[in-house]
């Protein structure tokens, strides 16, 4: 009997899961335009690395973990990278008009990017808004799959991976803000 009642938990809570799921998949598909109609929705979410990155000016470390909460958009980029300076802006933006409680942007450099060079590149690039975190022996970019930059991964209030962009795009027009915007109402309003 303790069996079946697990069993019938499992499914119930799996099922509720995905159907969330596809309820943001739902949600985001019909808004994808322009650079964001390369933005990859999972139809089911996918675990995301523990593997922890240095924080900003190496003041300790975190993991995606730490982010649990809210909707993260994790950018993996490097100093070398032009469409990530092209890219890099439109993050900015994206995170000053929706970064709080139920949304964040999350910028990791990955590879050999100095903590230097990372300040001088916000610094031509006029960011003042966003993480400059490192994950050096791209520890958690290799566990993420990340190959190549830049590429943004869209990560649920559970820790769980739901949608992927391989390349830059445009994340403050009109499409990614929609995009964000109906991701956090749909949450509140559930």
């Amino acid at each position: 009997m303790k069996k079946l009642l697990l069993i019938l938990v499992y499914t119930a809570l799996t099922t509720g899961a995905n159907s969330a799921l596809a309820a943001d998949a739902d949600l985001i598909v019909p808004l994808l335009e322009g650079d964001l109609k390369k933005l990859v929705v999972h139809e089911a979410p996918k675990a995301t690395s523990g593997a922890s990155f240095e924080l900003a000016d190496r003041a300790g470390r975190a993991s995606l973990e730490d982010y649990r909460g809210k909707y993260v958009l994790v950018n993996f980029w490097a100093t070398w990278c032009a469409p990530c300076r092209k890219e890099m802006p439109h993050l900015s933006e994206l995170q000053t008009e929706f970064g709080g409680d139920d949304f964040e942007v999350l910028t990791i450099a990955t590879g050999r990017n100095s903590p230097q060079g990372i300040v001088k590149f916000f610094k031509e690039v006029g960011i003042t808004n966003l993480p400059r975190h490192q994950d050096p022996k791209q520890a958690l970019a290799s566990q993420m799959g990340i190959f190549g930059l830049p590429i943004t991964v869209l990560i649920d209030p559970e820790g769980r991976e739901i949608a992927r962009l391989r390349g830059d795009a445009d994340w403050a027009g009109d499409s990614a803000k929609s995009v964000i915007k109906t991701l956090i109402e749909a949450r509140k309003d559930s």
